[in-house]
């Protein structure tokens, strides 16, 4: 067992910390505003509270949201996450009854938070009593027993197969609200209000729950037990007073999201104490035994920490949190990595605010601890540990091994581990070997996993996709299906690296690495070319030697390739990777060739001669090397990822495997659509994920052709937006909407638009309406209709076109129930691309 201490929780760095219940404006630094992205559909189930009463009441609830989960996700919900679904909705049927909770709020299940895993149970969005738009997340347990221990934001409970320790509803509840407002620009640019609170309705004891010593969190997402059904419905009244009439979360989902952070960038802040990155779910558990651990009474006894996480998972962000916790508590701790690229990358980035004595005491290599006496340092943080060698030094020669000596020069080794990541023969950085020195040293081993993904814009169904495919160990991802990851399977080398120079030129974060297939050539003579295919025009070297490890941020190093020594353990937004032959498919099975591997390649050093000793072991540790460093490359980008495959019948292989999910056909370009900075399609010619261009004036009067819309031109739709039937672009002119559509932008719109249409902006067509921005009788404004009952249904009484510009010449428009009568709504807008 852990064993705790009184230490008490640390301050709260989260956004709202004033506001008791978690309510407050967004205020985030400009440093992150760099590239606009909307976000691809995360919501299960939305609908009007009434419906949900109603669904819930029919006992469907459960199957109507399996059904959109499937539809929407691409995979089946297991039978337990359906029963929950059930139990907990029939509990939010009788919070939400109450009759002053608004019947046309919207309620939303299972929202994914934009570039995480992480989805939120339960969305309630209206309007407060100050017309502000808000939105309640609601963190939903089914829980009914619940232990303290001694971390911050961390309780037991039972789980699965035994009691383990989690992180706190209320934590969970608070800071799935702050990644909702670092991520949303909705969210940030409309003032939107954030709520967040925790409903545990099968606990009927809140005394550990809401004990003092989780008052932080607590403050900032209340938490309610089985007894709380009458509280939480007059929390929600109190902020929620108003229906929703204008889609607040189909505006969020569906509307721009900002570029996740980048460790590198955010590291001096870090180190200075600013909170850049929230400890999610099982890093705040990671975290938090970290702390304990270190805080231990028996201060004689050794300890190490096994934390095993795969890319993307939040190793580097919990070491770099950690060090900068132990070192503001004067603890003497250090980084370690033996990979010298993060160690030369973070140097750089903290050079000229730091002393150069003050890194070098901070970051050092796994190689440096040969002398050091017994528990010479409180804290070791190794991270990327799986790069571990037995010796070090330049010649690979002195010490014993870098386990046994990280272990003996520290109180606490924090080991930070991805056994699918080592890539060269001398990697020894496994658990078992952690283990096996821990016990010669009479150290104690703990072990915490992280599995949450905040890299492939949170995408663990990539990893899974890559481990099955690249034949690393069988999983159920067969497909991409539903992925919002873009990935990519070149024809042609030169295009694929110019397709790298593109996304380069938004903020330096995009780079082209390839396995080590070809000799450096270039080294020795910088006339010379390594990478080189003829028959496409195509020449690369290798990374500069000038740049050394800091390559990857170099100004012009995306015109170089790099290699797995110089990006493992960093990460960009967009990579482009050349696969070479040392991998290929043959009748669908993945073969790997070491001796395709150039001769100055290292990291497989000794296999010729261990060919003669024990082939089966050295072909097996081959295959492991050479897989595991292109999964290491293909899982650099945040965003994206680009493949050029050398071997003809790998590349139609991995194409096939993704066909209609990422095309990569460069259609003709025309000149005549100025400003669309997209490729055009000539009409009757195809392309994926295009729609046709139409002009807003022809669109009013003639939708009813629409169906011929191959007589049209197409543009083809940016990665982050998926074509649809009845999407079409066209350009607005004017500025009484200048407030959401700048004059002159082209925007995507749907035709025909289903269903309510209060609150949203549209295109309408009216005999009255005389516009002089388009020219005849119709108009693009907000829409807003008060209705009446007569003896028919639900008919207008008046509808309001109302402008939201910043020139006050623009007018709403008003129609009375007679004029509403001739009135059509001839498209939604959608965004702006």
């Amino acid at each position: 067992m852990t064993q705790t201490t009184s230490r008490p929780p640390p301050p709260i760095y989260g956004p709202g910390h004033a506001h008791p219940e978690w309510f407050c404006e967004t205020t985030i630094p400009d440093t992150f505003k760099a590239q606009e992205q909307t976000a691809f559909p995360m919501i299960v189930y939305t609908a009007r509270k009434s419906k949900f009463l109603d669904d819930v009441l029919d006992d469907q609830i459960h199957d109507v949201i399996h059904r959109e989960f499937q539809r929407k996700l691409f995979r089946k919900a297991g039978q337990s996450e359906v029963n929950s679904w059930r139990n907990s909705m029939k509990e939010m049927r009788q919070v939400l009854i109450d009759p002053d909770i608004p019947g046309d709020s919207l309620v939303s299940i299972e929202y994914n938070i934009p570039l995480t895993g992480k989805r939120i149970d339960f969305i309630l969005t209206g309007r407060n009593a100050q017309l502000e738009e808000c939105a309640v997340i609601i963190e939903l347990k089914q829980w009914s027993e619940v232990q303290a221990t001694g971390q911050d934001a961390v309780v037991n409970t039972w789980l699965g197969k035994g009691n383990i320790n989690t992180p706190h509803p209320s934590y969970q509840a608070w800071t799935y609200a702050a990644l909702i407002e670092d991520y949303s620009e909705v969210v940030q640019n409309e003032k939107v209000r954030l709520g967040a609170c925790a409903y545990l309705h099968n606990l009927h004891s809140d005394s550990v729950i809401n004990d003092p010593f989780y008052k932080a969190h607590t403050d900032k997402a209340p938490v309610f037990i089985s007894k709380d059904a009458r509280r939480l419905s007059e929390f929600l009244k109190r902020h929620v007073k108003y229906g929703d009439k204008s889609d607040l979360m189909y505006r969020i989902e569906h509307g721009k999201i900002r570029p996740s952070k980048n460790l590198a960038d955010s590291l001096t802040s870090m180190l200075q104490g600013k909170r850049e990155f929230l400890m999610i779910d099982d890093q705040k558990l990671v975290y938090e035994m970290a702390l304990d651990l270190a805080h231990a009474r028996d201060t004689e006894q050794k300890r190490v920490l096994i934390v095993e996480g795969g890319p993307g998972t939040g190793k580097s962000v919990v070491a770099i949190n950690l060090l900068n916790e132990f070192t503001q508590q004067g603890k003497v701790c250090q980084y370690v990595s033996k990979n010298a690229a993060p160690r030369a990358v973070f140097q750089a980035r903290l050079t000229g605010t730091f002393s150069q004595t003050r890194i070098a005491n901070m970051f050092r290599g796994s190689g440096g601890y040969i002398d050091n006496v017994r528990n010479q340092f409180d804290v070791l943080l190794v991270d990327e540990a799986h790069r571990l060698n037995e010796k070090g030094g330049l010649y690979g020669n002195l010490g014993e091994n870098q386990v046994k000596e990280l272990i003996h020069a520290s109180k606490l080794c924090i080991f930070f581990v991805d056994e699918d990541q080592r890539v060269t023969f001398k990697d020894i950085g496994s658990k078992a070997e952690i283990h096996k020195w821990a016990q010669a040293l009479g150290a104690t081993v703990y072990e915490q996993e992280l599995r949450s993904q905040f890299r492939c814009n949170g995408s663990d169904g990539y990893i899974a996709w890559l481990n099955h495919h690249l034949q690393i160990k069988p999983t159920a991802n067969l497909n991409m299906d539903g992925l919002d990851f873009e990935f990519k399977v070149f024809d042609n080398p030169a295009e694929m690296h110019q397709a790298i120079r593109e996304k380069n030129k938004i903020n330096n974060k995009a780079r082209v690495v390839a396995g080590y297939c070809w000799d450096w050539k270039s080294k020795k003579n910088p006339q010379a070319f390594d990478i080189e295919f003829p028959e496409y025009s195509y020449q690369a070297k290798w990374n500069l030697s000038d740049d050394g490890s800091t390559w990857i941020i170099k100004p012009n190093s995306v015109e170089q390739v790099g290699c797995i020594h110089t990006c493992q353990g960093l990460e960009l937004d967009y990579v482009g990777v050349i696969v070479g032959p040392d991998f290929v498919v043959r009748n669908g099975d993945v073969v790997t060739d070491a001796l395709k591997r150039s001769n100055m390649d290292q990291s497989i050093k000794g296999f010729k001669g261990g060919l003669k000793t024990d082939r089966a072991k050295n072909l097996a540790m081959a295959d492991t090397v050479i897989k595991n460093t292109y999964k290491t490359l293909l899982t650099r980008g945040m965003k994206g990822c680009y493949v050029y495959f050398t071997d003809d019948e790998t590349r139609v292989h991995f194409s096939a495997l993704v066909a209609g999910f990422g095309k990569v056909e460069t259609p003709p370009v025309l000149s005549k659509y100025e400003g669309l900075d997209l490729p055009i399609v000539q009409a009757g010619q195809e392309a994926a994920n295009s729609v046709p261009i139409f002009d807003l004036k022809f669109a009013a009067g003639q939708f009813s052709e629409y169906q011929e819309a191959d007589t049209f031109d197409h543009v083809v739709l940016p990665e982050h937006l998926r074509a649809s039937d009845g999407y079409f672009v066209a350009r607005v002119e004017g500025d009484s909407m200048n407030k959401r559509i700048p004059p002159g932008a082209w925007c995507l719109f749907h035709s025909n638009p289903q269903g309510t249409r209060n609150g949203k902006i549209v295109v309408v067509q009216h005999r009255n309406i005389s516009d002089p921005e388009l020219g005849g009788q119709y108009t693009i404004k907000r829409y807003k209709s008060e209705k009446r009952e007569d003896g028919d249904g639900w008919v207008n009484s008046v509808v309001v076109l109302s402008p939201e510009s910043t020139n006050d010449k623009h007018e709403a428009i008003v129609l009375s129930a007679e004029d509403a009568e001739g009135m059509v709504v001839i498209a939604e807008f959608l965004t702006v691309i």
